[in-house]
């Protein structure tokens, strides 16, 4: 049986970093730093110290100088030794804290953070499907030639690419080839990659949206411009003189509902005509439940449209894989200002990825979470229209969330019901742009992807206490 790495490790030696002084002799400089580094806490209890013969040769001197040290320091009770466990730092009632280390305050209860989390936006960690991303990264290790683990292209892998290329199309309607894929780390990355001189501002936007993504832009010293949304999504027609607009035509985020076919093919148009671009946030575009699939705006117009998506909802925003289709004349320009290797996105899990895209585990994990969340969503409704049927409920045909109509001028206080529950969610208004005219309404966004399973009834039943009364 193959030796254990933690086995092999403490067999050889661990590497032990300690600066001995000149004063007292070698023996009596080894004991100080010892003492030091076990009483400031870097050598925790439990620490295996190395062998006497390993830390010699490391520090340059004699095997009985360190033999002698860790005697007398055994002695004293800093360290223990025993047969066959070698030399290791005593455990003690508690741990010794330095002069000036500060020990936490305990938190009082509310203080630690939310006990139900329905915040937008994330998925369902504990669904990450674990085997067979695992099965899939095995396969990529073991067949990578050996120029993967040099430096990285930084358009991405081209099995990614390839794989992305013939998934978008199938289930995306997205037209493109590798060529005209770049990796990236996520929807954020690309706008960075996008607005660090390949678009000009200014830039219009739905007047609902990610404040993170506005803030991410105005440190760009771009401006952002917000067209006004209905039940029909981004009145487009309102478009001026900007040659860029951003939009999430699949499930517009967060008020819900894709954009109308009339306003997609409306909004190439404005593109063609200006020479402008339309920057597609496939945002959910995955995850439909009560309608048929919408495709990409980008299979319309492949030259006036850069579609953008990640497997941050649908797998995990932890592994910060994503990508840009672009217009042939953009994708210079991109890697450019990306630079000359790849220096955001593990190469190995580029790999990961494509075989797990390939071998179809993409898909049926993707299949999975829509039936889970689907009833999820389902419970959620159930719930609401039992105890609290005066609150309507919209944006429920795709996505992870649900927006809550609410009575006007009650959001801010369910926001802060919500909090006394323990519940930590959104308020409609946390989305709106600084300079829209017109709210939507008030209300709340309620993400029913995050809580474990397990949580989740309680959790809806503590949203259901939180809501203003009829």
């Amino acid at each position: 049986m193959a030796e254990s790495w933690v086995n092999l490790a403490e067999r050889i030696g661990a590497d032990l970093h300690l600066e001995l002084s000149a004063a007292g002799g070698r023996r009596a400089s080894l004991i100080r730093a010892l003492r030091e580094a076990v009483r400031s806490g870097r050598l925790a209890p439990g620490t295996r110290l190395p062998p006497y013969r390993s830390l010699a040769a490391d520090l340059g001197v004699a095997r009985n100088t360190v033999a002698d040290a860790y005697a007398e320091l055994v002695a004293e009770g800093w360290l223990t030794a025993r047969q066959g466990s070698g030399t290791r730092v005593a455990n003690r009632a508690a741990p010794l804290v330095g002069a000036h280390a500060r020990v936490p305050k305990k938190l009082p209860p509310r203080a630690r953070g939310p006990r139900h989390d329905l915040r937008q936006g994330t998925p369902d960690a504990s669904s990450f499907p674990r085997a067979a991303w695992l099965a899939s990264y095995r396969r990529a290790l073991q067949q990578a030639p050996n120029e993967v683990f040099g430096p990285g292209d930084p358009a991405g892998r081209i099995e990614l690419r390839r794989a992305l290329a013939a998934y978008l199309a199938r289930a995306r309607g997205v037209r493109t080839e590798p060529g005209r894929i770049v990796i990236c780390s996520g929807f954020a990355h690309a706008l960075r990659l996008l607005f660090s001189g390949v678009l000009k501002g200014p830039l219009a936007v739905e007047s609902y949206g990610l404040g993170f993504h506005r803030e991410l832009l105005a440190a760009a010293s771009v401006r952002t411009v917000p067209l006004p949304l209905d039940e029909d999504g981004a009145r487009v027609g309102g478009l001026g003189r900007e040659r860029a607009v951003l939009l999430t035509p699949a499930h517009q985020f967060p008020t819900g509902g894709p954009l109308h076919p009339a306003r997609r093919a409306a909004v190439v148009d404005w593109a063609r005509a200006r020479g402008g671009v339309i920057l597609e946030d496939d945002y959910d575009g995955e995850f439909r439940y009560d309608r048929k699939p919408v495709g990409a705006v980008q299979g319309l117009d492949p030259e006036r449209v850069i579609h953008i998506g990640s497997v941050s909802k649908s797998l995990s925003p932890a592994l910060r894989l994503g990508w840009m289709v672009l217009p042939e004349r953009y994708v210079d320009a991109v890697l450019a200002v990306k630079g000359e290797r790849e220096a955001w996105v593990s190469v190995l899990d580029q790999l990961a990825l494509a075989d797990f895209v390939v071998s179809g585990s993409y898909d049926r994990h993707v299949r999975r979470m829509r039936q889970r969340y689907r009833g999820r969503r389902d419970r959620l409704v159930a719930a609401l229209a039992e105890r609290a049927p005066h609150i309507e409920v919209t944006g429920i045909a795709a996505g992870l969330h649900a927006v809550l109509r609410l009575p006007p001028g009650t959001e801010r206080s369910a926001v802060k019901a919500a909090t006394w529950q323990g519940v930590a969610l959104d308020g409609l208004a946390e989305f709106r742009h600084p300079e829209a005219t017109m709210a939507v309404t008030d209300g709340l966004v309620v993400g029913y992807a995050t809580p474990a399973e397990h949580a989740y009834a309680a959790a809806v039943e503590a949203l259901c206490g939180a809501l203003p009364p009829g």
